[in-house]
């Protein structure tokens, strides 16, 4: 049972009457009954609560910053209407609207309620439960009761670097010859015979073509195809850090490494697809937390952002030793292996770095990691003692950022360390040039 606003009127009503009555006394008692007499009648020709029958639309999958309607089937079996209002609950971060529906779904019949909701953050998001106050013929009472009704909504990554895409294939057709620039790249599957030019590698001629020719013949070759991409995405603790401005709601908090991570992993994937290389993911800390491993291309991405969709940092330190394991368990043959985690010296002194060698000797290692760009902000500060301060403590960290660069690119470990906003596209370039050198 519940009162409603026009239950607290009456009582007013009733009490400036007992106060304005000869008889106050009498009066009370009148106006209690009246007040006890008009909840009855509410109470006993409100529709039922309980009888109502709910069926929800399927579970859906919505990119974050984009909105989904989900649908709720309102059935009334029971001998009287149910009218008044009905609240589908959601996570607040769902942003569900409107909070209330009103509802009049008369006896046999049913009727349809949707809400829009609009997510702030990833991830899976179930409904709470579905409560419906139906009102009596006079509004003083209502009867109220909740429902459990099984829904759910998961919000996948953005992909907010889809729009490089079409600049980075122009790129990779133009390495691969399949334009009319015709660049060539140094990889190892042969291409065609021309004539040897100046500045061409000598290592290039062809002596068997040359000899049937009265000109200098060279080989120029391109990247292979049918490459194998592997992918991991630490999940660790450092994940957790926010760097830049949340796209989704603008807050300047940031948003965490994982997701920038996530928006470079997908658009790395999107290219090497393209480009008819085979691409597994691996998200790791100190266990496997998603896996997807290379189907077609069709297949790729929708599989990427579910097995993405879930995933939140771990608070725990990743377990190096571990990861490699995984990788080189998955990773038979040679190939490219990138990584995607924070340049933070102390967790790679005691992470990644002792056990990187066993990586680097057997496949191709690229680790990219996102920079915040609040480090350069501070070091720039001057005014005052404070911000001198902060300016030391922020150099020092790009000091150790630098040198940290520098022991990887001696292990033999390709680096991209970007902004936010730039990690994508780095990431993308690390990899086309590594295609135009042949070393893919």
């Amino acid at each position: 049972m519940a009162l409603t606003g026009r239950a607290a009127l009456l009582a007013v009503a009733g009490a400036l009457v007992v106060l304005a009555a000869p008889a106050p006394a009498l009066a009370f008692w009148l106006v209690v009954a009246v007040i006890v007499l008009a909840v009855g009648v509410d109470l006993a020709l409100a529709g039922s609560v309980r009888a109502l029958r709910f069926e929800r639309s399927d579970d859906q999958r919505v990119r974050l910053g984009e909105s989904a309607e989900v649908t709720l089937l309102v059935a009334n079996p029971g001998r009287r209407r149910v009218r008044g209002v009905l609240r589908d609950a959601w996570s607040p971060s769902t942003r569900p609207a409107p909070r209330e529906h009103e509802v009049d779904v008369p006896a046999g019949q049913r009727r349809r309620v949707t809400t829009t909701l609009r997510p702030l953050r990833r991830g899976d998001f179930t409904a709470a439960a579905v409560t419906v106050r139906a009102l009596g013929p006079l509004g003083v009472a209502a009867r109220q009761g909740s429902h459990r009704v099984d829904g759910r909504i998961r919000v996948l990554p953005p992909f907010l670097s889809r729009r490089h895409l079409p600049a980075k294939l122009a790129r990779l057709r133009a390495i691969e010859g399949l334009n009319p620039v015709q660049i060539r790249g140094q990889g190892t599957e042969f291409d065609s015979l021309r004539e040897y030019v100046v500045g061409d590698d000598v290592r290039s001629i062809d002596w068997r073509a040359t000899a049937r020719r009265a000109d200098v013949v060279v080989r120029t070759w391109r990247p292979e195809r049918d490459r194998r991409v592997l992918i991991v995405l630490d999940t660790g603790r450092t994940s957790a850090g926010r760097v830049g401005v949340d796209p989704a709601s603008g807050d300047p908090s940031g948003w965490p490494r994982l997701d920038w991570g996530m928006d470079a992993a997908l658009l790395l994937a999107a290219l090497c697809a393209r480009a008819g290389d085979r691409v597994d993911f691996l998200a790791y800390d100190r266990a496997v937390r998603a896996q997807v491993t290379g189907g077609g291309r069709g297949d790729l991405l929708p599989g990427l952002v579910t097995a993405m969709a879930p995933l939140e940092p771990e608070l725990v330190e990743a377990d190096a030793h571990g990861m490699v394991a995984a990788v080189l368990a998955r990773a038979r043959r040679r190939c490219l292996v990138v990584v995607l985690t924070d340049l933070n010296a102390t967790a790679l002194d005691e992470g990644l770095l002792p056990v990187l060698p066993q990586l680097s000797s057997r496949h191709l290692v690229l680790l990219a990691a996102v920079a915040d760009p609040r480090v350069a902000a501070l070091a720039a500060g001057r005014d005052g003692a404070a911000e001198v301060f902060e300016a030391a403590a922020a150099e020092r960290q790009r000091v150790e950022r630098r040198q940290v660069t520098a022991r990887l690119r001696r292990h033999g470990v390709e680096v991209v360390d970007a902004l936010p906003g730039d990690l994508a596209s780095a990431l993308a370039d690390a990899y086309l040039n590594l295609k135009a050198a042949g070393r893919l």
